[in-house]
């Protein structure tokens, strides 16, 4: 399990980001899902044949934050409170994308330029 620390402001964005996977989970995402936990998210990661990245909320039944990072795992877009059947903007510079609970950005107060870093969670104790 992963967590997304805003290091910019000090703050927990995703304390129980899970990777999407391959093609299969990356296809798949959180399709199916009645919901997710304010806590939790999923880290896509851009192949480098992809000239582009852009996530849809086709067939979604929530909405969601999408939260867009360059190479160096600053915030290049936010796509807040992205409603089913909607689109995010085509991002050339995006490399990753978390997909995380609506307001996860705004409650961890994470903004366009902010760092990132994408790093183990801790154990549980």
């Amino acid at each position: 399990m992963l967590q997304a620390i805003n290091q910019t402001r000090r703050t927990i964005l995703c304390a129980r980001l899970d990777d999407a996977g391959g093609l299969g989970g990356q296809t798949r995402g959180l399709l199916g899902r009645a919901g997710i936990d304010t806590d939790q998210g999923l880290l896509f990661i851009r192949n480098r044949f992809e000239p582009f990245m852009w996530m849809h909320m086709f067939f979604m039944r929530f909405a969601i934050d999408i939260v867009f990072l360059d190479r160096r795992d600053r915030v290049v877009h936010i796509s807040h409170q992205l409603k089913p059947w909607r689109m995010s903007p085509i991002l050339f510079k995006a490399r990753k994308a978390l997909e995380l609970a609506a307001g996860a950005a705004a409650r961890s107060a994470t903004t366009v330029g902010d760092e990132i870093r994408i790093a183990d969670a801790p154990l549980a104790s």
